[in-house]
């Protein structure tokens, strides 16, 4: 995967504000670029440095195998919640998820217009040509 698409995911999902959320798909179609597997990729891979428990799946579902972090990170941001969250907090049983009706990040026009730059920026990147390094190209 190219680092420039990799670093606006980054950034991107670094501008989430806390209690809000949004699925892989949207990062992707606000970028104008990939999918929510790619999306997905980039955060298990790179995702440590920013809020990767505020990109989810569609259904609202916490990442696998990081639901008992992410909750308790949604309950300290105030993120909307459906479920069994609590007994889950307590029990670790109980099926829970983000409302994502509720908690969907509805960027500002400020924010689009951070998310329009990180989007041509990565456009323009992705569509530089690589000179080929074989040693014999000038």
């Amino acid at each position: 995967m190219r680092m420039e698409y990799v670093e606006a995911v980054l950034e991107l999902v670094a501008s989430i504000p806390a209690g809000a959320a949004v699925a892989y798909g949207d990062i992707a179609e606000l970028l104008g670029s990939g999918g929510p597997r790619q999306v997905g990729s980039v955060l298990s891979h790179h995702g440590g440095s920013v809020p990767w428990w505020r990109v989810l799946k569609a259904s609202g579902e916490a990442p696998a195998g990081h639901e008992r972090e992410a909750l308790g990170l949604y309950l300290m941001e105030g993120t909307p919640l459906l479920g069994s969250y609590a007994e889950f907090f307590s029990t670790g049983k109980g099926r829970w998820r983000v409302d994502l009706m509720a908690a969907r990040w509805a960027p500002s026009d400020g924010d689009f217009d951070r998310i329009d730059a990180i989007a041509e920026r990565l456009e323009r990147a992705l569509h530089k040509l690589s000179a080929p390094d074989d040693e014999m190209t000038v």
